[in-house]
């Protein structure tokens, strides 16, 4: 018998706006308070550099700016769990819209960006659908999805520039589960229980499950490394050689099913 179809987390739609919002702010104080010097250095995200990364965060929140001034879809087309697997095949635009949005005013343009963002958002219904890259989604569940944008771009920054930017906890644990979740979802199943504390608790890989006390295949790690695994920024051996991953069991190795994202 295949493995029961997860059910879709819920995720409290007043908790995700706040969140989307508290972390594009740390991220504009970020972006002011970078030399511009820093603009110049590279990151870990291929050819780009600090300013073509402060390009896409404002692409983030500008996108879906723009969407909520368009016509609404007639249909939902894009379920939440589906999203994260789904980015992979967008690559290259989102490489070219980011390029195009290349600016000598990077930290005035994100901030004229989160403004009228922040505008449009007041003003828009949970239930609105909206049109993405992937198909249409309601507002709500796109929303979370700007939490992992978000999240995933603080740390690119962070590492880039060595800066100090907080995370919002509320943004930091959706975007864990968001994560958790579609890992579960690619690979289904009941083998093995990956831990995230505080935020996420899944079961995925088919197998023989446990019902009762200690699971035979345990993976644990912290939000930041987990995050990173998923939309791999690193991998899976340097974590495990670097003890930020403990693993126990003979099915607790999730390197085959990583990244999540491209």
């Amino acid at each position: 018998m295949p493995p029961a179809k997860k059910r879709p987390r819920r995720y409290d739609p007043a908790r995700t706006r706040a969140a989307v919002l508290a972390q594009a702010a740390h991220v504009r104080d970020a972006v002011f308070a970078l030399p511009s010097e820093a603009y110049g250095r590279p990151t870990r995200l291929g050819d780009w550099t600090v300013r073509e990364l402060v390009a896409h965060l404002t692409m983030v929140l500008a996108s879906l700016s723009r969407k909520l001034t368009e016509p609404e879809p007639a249909r939902a087309e894009l379920a939440l769990l589906d999203w994260p697997l789904a980015t992979a095949a967008g690559a290259a635009g989102i490489d070219e819209d980011t390029r195009a949005r290349v600016t000598d005013d990077p930290a005035g343009q994100y901030e004229r960006t989160r403004a009228e963002f922040e505008e449009r958002l007041a003003a828009a219904p949970d239930e609105r659908l909206v049109p993405t890259r992937f198909g249409a989604m309601t507002l709500a569940d796109f929303l979370v999805t700007r939490t992992v944008e978000l999240t995933v771009h603080t740390d690119d920054l962070a590492a880039a520039t060595g800066a100090e930017i907080p995370y919002d906890r509320q943004a930091l644990a959706a975007c864990t589960r968001l994560l958790a979740d579609a890992l579960a979802a690619k690979a289904p199943g009941g083998a093995v229980e990956v831990r995230i504390p505080p935020y996420a608790v899944v079961q995925c890989v088919e197998g023989p499950r446990h019902t009762r006390g200690t699971p035979p295949n345990v993976v644990e790690t912290d939000p930041l490394t987990w995050i990173r695994l998923a939309t791999g920024r690193t991998g899976w051996a340097a974590e495990l050689d670097a003890a930020r991953i403990a693993a126990s069991g003979e099915r607790a190795d999730l390197a085959g099913l990583l990244p999540l994202m491209g």
